[in-house]
């Protein structure tokens, strides 16, 4: 036996030399030049494996070995096929008798030619001979198999591996619409000595996805759709039991076990209603079926379709009758939105541990190029027949064709698509296992780097090199869509490089359209305004453009998203920033995008504040400002309007309103983006009115003591869910107003002056500024909660406030004081009023008839508050197991027991609700119920004033409304009625715990 060194193995690619060593002395391999098999092992991809299967294959066909005996490379075959494929090789060991197949003549050609592939009637006629065997099951596998590992060897010696690809996946496809037609002859064999009518019954066979496309993987489902016809004697359910037999037939037999192993399932679910449909129908059914029933998604599944087994008359008329429904699919409703979810599902789906490693379904992989190429399709094949083509090599051939994608966008875009096809391809064939997925060790890195080369390849490269090269392509194919789909698009509207598609006005509309554009002249004006020129500005927004028609697009209303970017640009166009923070920054673009076109509110406040665009790009810059901070720059804005001479009174409270106008719009976008949770929504902005009702009391002050001496103390207490900080966008203030006179000065003195400044204070908080700001909403102020309510005096004194609590106060008079919280004014005064306000709230329990009495009055809120004809289950503040369920909820039982629990003290509903908790009043799941209630419900109000600039407190009924809510609410695109459904889930469970504990509960 001839020594190799450990260096030597280590060059011809083996891993475990020491094994290597071990088998090359081996007494099967003796008659063999050992130098020469370790030269050739160099081909193998996994020469461990190549090696110790030789042994194998030559213990069970010893005629094998002749291969190596002869010139030339009569061996590269079978060590290329040992290395690359060990499933392939444990065939021919369980059949050494099929080990005749490696001297086919197919697999030599001359030098630098390609063999010779065989058609799809040779390949039937191979599998053919299977129908007189004993058992004619198990000889269609292994005649299968046969073939399967012909073709294996012809790809796996195929000089240029990429290039070959699709010949392999049309091979792989007819292969399998042969064995599908032989196990239906040998079914109808079967059945027709029970059933001698089943002589008479039609089976037609059609091939969906991959292998309808001829673009079959070496192991995968192959989707089909059965259709019969019988003549009309014999009977309708007799035909359709018939056929149905027939079709199980086909699945038992290449799903069989027994003799061999199966070849692969044979999947039916793309069929009409799926699972729950007949396994198959007459061709009437089907038209029907189609016409009426038919979903989008179904109609994209037929561009696939083609007969590839039993009646070929009978599945001609079939795609006759179905295949022009194909491309009228693009112009049914909601079209685009349904591709587009369906593609979000399956990334959404894959597990987190896979994602990265997704060959087929992940970031860049081979779903976004069959996604872009189908599209494209489905959109222009309406009018352009060239394109109705079924698989992806020849409808990017056919699109670049007809100048919708650049040939070097379709270039780029085959070249990835058959290399990642071949990782794919050569994955699979190790193990014939149906798999999507790079590996992960070394050693199966290495084996599939050097399958996916040609086999005069000798050099081995490193994981890396592949993993690098994999993700290149990964990235590559990431920004087809963006480029391919939308790039054309500015062409027809700017001057672009002479490579790029340029796209026909009208092909540029039926684009659009298809992607959720309305006004899809208007968008195209937009595109035009945007992109001509030859300024900078016009340079990078053809630049980055494309990506954001893509964001828009997946937008509620990308009209108006573009529009909004449209202005947004106009007036940001020359800050050198934002363009480039827009081409450097994927994260700020699709922020806003998503914003524009989903929140008509964001977008009237950005229009005004265009430079807020900039924070979208750094999270820090969208945290809540504290409140000192602000404060001290509203200080210093109104000191500086106070010293000049001709400014008016309000041109400070105009400056801090805009500033409360810029953390709201601050607030909002960090809420869009998802980096605040609901209570820091609600402090945050219940923070921006206490400082513009600083600001205002501030300059109030000054007009009113600047006409007279300051004869009182004077405070403004917030209550409700300003109170609480619990306040959404847009909301009124609920307030009380405190004042205390100076010594000396009369009562009535000191109410006039009181008077006069509040007055004032609401005026500055809630006149419209001017100029006027689109999108500020004024803050007003409601202090209906006062003592005798409107019928009072706006403004009291401590003493009045004592004295009317203690000789009048209704128990809802208590309830409303829980949510007190000073907010401006005299901080001694403040302490006073709330040690008067604590001993009101707090002071004791309620009787039972003021107990009653709160039930009482909830239960008239629901009854006549609730606005005439809405609905209970979907009003968000009145309704069941709305915001005041819970409230009232939290509040009553603060009532009862905060007296002598002072953790039960705060005016946070959700604080309460933990206090609750933490005193073992209520419940752990109890209180999760009502608290994800109530951030439900708060939500849901935001999502309403942000998508249509109105303060709505109904869940919306509309689809598009209800959409825009539920995206805001986190359950993205297109899963609206998921969403309705959780609301009222929520809501009904929240209810159930409110009537148990608020009704029945002493």
């Amino acid at each position: 036996m001839q020594e190799f060194s450990a260096r030597e193995l280590i060059a011809a690619g083996f891993q475990d030399t020491a094994r290597a060593k071990g088998f090359l002395g081996d007494s099967e391999l003796a008659s063999l030049d050992a130098a020469r098999l370790v030269r050739l092992m160099r081909h193998a991809p996994n020469p461990d494996q190549a090696l110790l299967l030789l042994i194998r294959l030559a213990e069970r066909a010893p005629e094998i070995l002749g291969l190596f005996e002869e010139d030339g490379d009569a061996a590269l075959p079978l060590i290329r096929l040992l290395g690359g494929s060990q499933a392939l090789s444990e065939f021919l060991i369980r059949h050494p008798e099929q080990v005749d197949l490696l001297t086919d003549e197919r697999l030599s050609a001359p030098q630098g030619e390609e063999p010779e592939d065989p058609t799809a009637e040779q390949l039937h006629a191979a599998l053919a001979v299977a129908r007189t065997a004993e058992q004619p099951g198990t000889a269609l596998r292994i005649a299968y198999r046969r073939q399967l590992t012909c073709l294996a060897l012809r790809d796996l010696c195929s000089q240029d591996p990429a290039g070959y690809q699709p010949r392999a996946a049309r091979q792989l496809a007819d292969l399998a619409g042969a064995a599908i037609d032989v196990a239906l002859e040998i079914t109808r064999a079967e059945l027709a000595q029970r059933r001698p009518e089943v002589a008479e019954i039609d089976l037609a066979v059609i091939g969906m996805g991959k292998c309808g496309a001829r673009e079959l993987n070496y192991i995968s489902d192959v989707d089909v759709i059965f259709v019969h016809r019988a003549p009309e004697h014999i009977d309708h359910d007799v035909a359709q039991t018939l056929a149905a037999e027939l079709a199980s037939g086909i699945t038992k037999i290449i799903g069989a076990h027994t003799g061999e192993p199966a070849l692969w399932e044979v999947d039916a679910n793309l069929r009409p209603e799926g699972k729950d449909g007949p396994l198959s129908r007459t061709l009437d059914s089907h038209r029907e079926y189609y016409a009426r029933w038919a979903h989008g998604w179904e109609y994209q599944a037929l561009l696939k379709a083609r007969p590839i087994a039993g009646a070929s008359e009978l599945a001609q008329e079939y795609m006759e009758a179905i295949w022009p429904l194909v491309w009228e699919a693009s112009a049914r409703e909601n079209f685009v939105e349904n591709v587009q979810a369906m593609r979000r599902r399956v990334f959404d789906n894959i597990p987190t541990e896979r994602a990265a490693r997704e060959l087929k379904l992940g970031r860049g992989g081979l779903r976004d190029i069959e996604f872009t190429v189908q599209l494209l399709q489905l959109v222009h094949g309406r009018v352009d027949e060239s394109l109705r083509v079924r698989d992806t090599i020849s409808a990017i051939a056919a699109l670049q064709s007809g100048e919708y994608v650049s040939s070097q966008d379709a270039a780029e875009m085959s070249s990835a698509y058959r290399r990642l096809r071949l990782y794919e391809h050569r994955i699979q064939m190790s193990n014939m296992r149906r798999t999507h997925l790079m590996p992960q060790r070394d050693a199966e890195l290495r084996a599939l780097a050097h399958a996916v080369r040609g086999p005069q390849e000798t050099r081995r490269r490193a994981p890396e090199e592949l993993l690098e090269e994999w993700r290149g392509i990964a990235r590559r194919v990431a920004g087809f869509h963006e480029r391919i789909f939308y790039r054309p698009l500015l062409s027809t509207t700017a001057a672009l490089a002479d490579d790029d598609v340029r796209l026909s006005p009208q092909a540029a509309e039926a684009r659009l359209a298809a992607l959720g554009y309305t006004d899809t002249r208007g968008a195209v004006r937009h595109i035009e305004a945007l992109t001509s020129g030859l300024s900078r500005r016009a340079m990078l927004q053809r630049r980055v453009l494309p990506a954001m028609l893509g964001w828009l697009a997946e937008g509620v209303d990308p009209d108006a998203g573009l529009l909004a970017f449209r202005r947004l640009s106009d007036s940001l166009g020359s800050s050198p920033w934002y363009m480039t923070m827009l081409r450097d920054s994927s994260v700020a673009a699709e922020r806003l995008a998503g914003i524009l076109s989903g929140s008509r509110f964001i977008s009237d406040l950005l229009e005004h504040s265009p430079e807020a665009a900039k924070w979208l790009g750094d999270d820090e810059q969208l945290a809540p400002r504290s409140f000192d901070s602000l404060w001290t720059e509203a200080q210093n804005s109104l000191s500086r309007h106070t010293q000049r001479d001709d400014a008016g009174p309000t041109a400070g409270v105009r400056l801090v309103r805009l500033i409360r106008q810029r953390e709201v719009l601050r607030t909002a976008i960090a809420d869009a983006v998802g980096l605040l949770t609901v209570e820091e929504v609600g402090r945050a902005l219940a923070e921006a009115d206490r400082l513009v009702t600083l600001g205002a009391l501030r300059v109030a002050e000054q007009e009113v003591y600047g006409q007279d001496e300051q004869r009182i103390d004077f405070l403004v207490t917030a209550m409700g869910r300003q109170g609480g900080r619990e306040i959404g966008y847009g909301s009124d203030m609920d307030a009380l107003f405190v004042h205390r006179a100076k010594e000396g000065v009369e009562p009535s003195e000191a109410a006039g002056q009181a008077q006069k400044l509040t007055q004032r204070l609401r005026e500055l908080l809630s006149a419209p500024v001017r100029p006027a700001v689109k999108g500020e909403s004024p803050l007003q102020i409601d202090a209906d909660l006062r003592p005798e309510g409107k019928q009072g005096p706006l403004s009291r004194s401590l003493d009045s406030y004592g004295e009317y609590y203690r000789r009048w106060g209704e128990v809802w008079e208590r309830q409303a004081l829980l949510r007190a919280r000073p907010i401006a004014g005299c901080p001694r005064l403040a302490e006073d009023f709330m040690r008067l306000v604590d001993e009101v709230r707090y002071g004791s329990a309620p009787t039972d008839s003021q107990v009653r009495e709160i039930r009482r009055i909830k239960a008239r809120v629901e009854a006549e508050r609730l606005p005439r004809g809405a609905d209970p289950k979907r009003h968000v503040k009145l309704g069941r197991g709305g915001l005041s369920d819970v409230e009232w909820l939290v509040q009553l039982m603060q009532l009862q027991h905060a007296h002598e629990r002072p953790k039960l003290r705060t005016a946070s509903t959700l604080d309460g609700l933990n206090a609750l908790v933490d005193d073992q009043l209520l419940g752990p799941h109890e209180a999760n119920t009502l608290a994800e209630a109530w951030k439900l419900c708060t939500r849901v109000r935001s999502g309403n004033k942000v998508w249509g600039a109105r303060s709505i407190d109904v869940l919306p009924d509309s689809r598009r409304d209800l959409e825009a809510v539920s995206r805001w609410c986190g359950f993205g695109a297109s899963r609206a009625g998921e969403f309705e459904e959780h609301y009222l889930r929520t809501t009904r469970r929240a209810r159930s715990v409110f009537e148990r504990l608020f009704y029945d509960a002493d």
